[in-house]
């Protein structure tokens, strides 16, 4: 079976502005793919170009193995759902959600048959009569997923559609986007600078910088197994050491990452030859309620951080025993260590 969507060496330039550079990759049939990344990354050019609203300088784009170069974009079976909603503010949330039907000319028994099934999927099946200004920033974003999912694209392209809403409201719409994509079974491209909604909602993730893709894989070969320096940074937290440090820590002058999780605390003297260990002074503590984030100081001026998860055991009073100034070693497993590819 052909794949849902499928880049061939796209090229897509501004003048000396290359926005994607030579970019290759393949979405499955009802996959949830992230494209993730910094603003200027790529991506949502990449997500234009899908939806036809850009034009590739070079290579080939295609949509369940058909190519797209003189395909429009109102013909090529995909929908995309804006973070800015887009609704009609003079139709009310039935018919917003009817539009597409409407202009398509569906009788009008049918069009509302079909919207009010598809507001029952998006948990609004009571405020078909109330108008977009009456609803809050996650209904109005579920009216968006509705009209655009109304017309069974066989694509639907989402550009960051949870950036206008608070954390608490993002989260939990992450949580629904997700089974909804498992419930209607269609593919979904998803383009997002967030790295926890990548990590938690998609299948396969493509991470772009500087118009090229650095690495696709999946959330936990991402995170576990970061290909580059930038991937590691980017994708969660993470000590980058460089090879100088390397050669005085490990005894290989090698640059890698090492996750602030897999570092804790080491009061014994013993050295193992399966860990790492550093030593240097507390220089900053931060508490985030769940974990607390320590700065260790290297005698060199280097630093590295560890996150420690809380518990009720814990003395806050102490924070444990460690305490901003105090001289503490840390050590980690050589297994954790993630050197960069190339």
């Amino acid at each position: 079976m052909a794949a849902a969507v499928s880049f061939q060496d796209v090229c897509r330039y501004y003048g000396e502005v290359r926005a994607v550079d030579h970019v290759s990759f393949e979405v499955g049939d009802a996959e949830f793919f992230a494209m993730l990344g910094p603003s200027g990354s790529g991506k949502t050019t990449s997500l234009r170009l899908i939806a036809g609203f850009e034009k590739p300088t070079a290579g080939h784009i295609m949509i369940r193995g058909a190519r797209t170069e003189n395909v429009p974009p109102y013909e090529r079976n995909v929908n995309t759902v804006f973070q800015d909603y887009a609704l009609f503010p003079h139709m009310t949330v039935l018919n917003n959600v009817a539009y597409g039907l409407m202009v398509k000319g569906v009788s009008k028994k049918v069009y509302h048959e079909k919207a009010n099934e598809m507001l029952g999927i998006v948990k609004l099946g009571d405020l078909g009569t109330r108008y977009p200004a009456q609803l809050s920033g996650g209904q109005r974003q579920r009216v968006a997923l509705a009209r655009a999912l109304i017309n069974e694209p066989r694509v639907l392209l989402l550009d960051e559609p949870l950036g206008a809403l608070d954390l608490k409201l993002r989260k939990q719409m992450q949580v629904e986007l997700k089974a909804l994509q498992r419930q209607v079974g269609i593919t979904f491209i998803y383009v997002t600078h967030d790295q926890d909604e990548a990590l938690s909602m998609s299948d396969r993730l493509a991470v772009f910088n500087e118009g090229r893709i650095e690495q696709i894989g999946s959330p936990g070969e991402i995170y576990e197994y970061p290909a580059s320096e930038f991937v590691a940074d980017f994708v969660g937290d993470a000590n980058i050491i460089d090879a100088d440090l390397a050669l005085r820590l490990n005894g290989e002058k090698k640059p890698y990452s090492i996750r602030p999780e897999r570092i804790h605390f080491h009061d014994g003297t013993a050295q193992d030859g399966g860990i790492c260990m550093a030593e240097g002074k507390v220089t900053d503590i931060h508490y985030h309620g769940a974990s607390t984030r320590y700065t260790l100081t290297l005698a060199d001026g280097s630093s590295l951080f560890l996150v420690r998860q809380n518990s009720s055991e814990m003395n806050h009073q102490s924070e444990d025993a460690v305490q901003v100034g105090l001289p503490k070693r840390v050590a980690w497993s050589k297994k954790d260590i993630r050197y960069f590819q190339g």
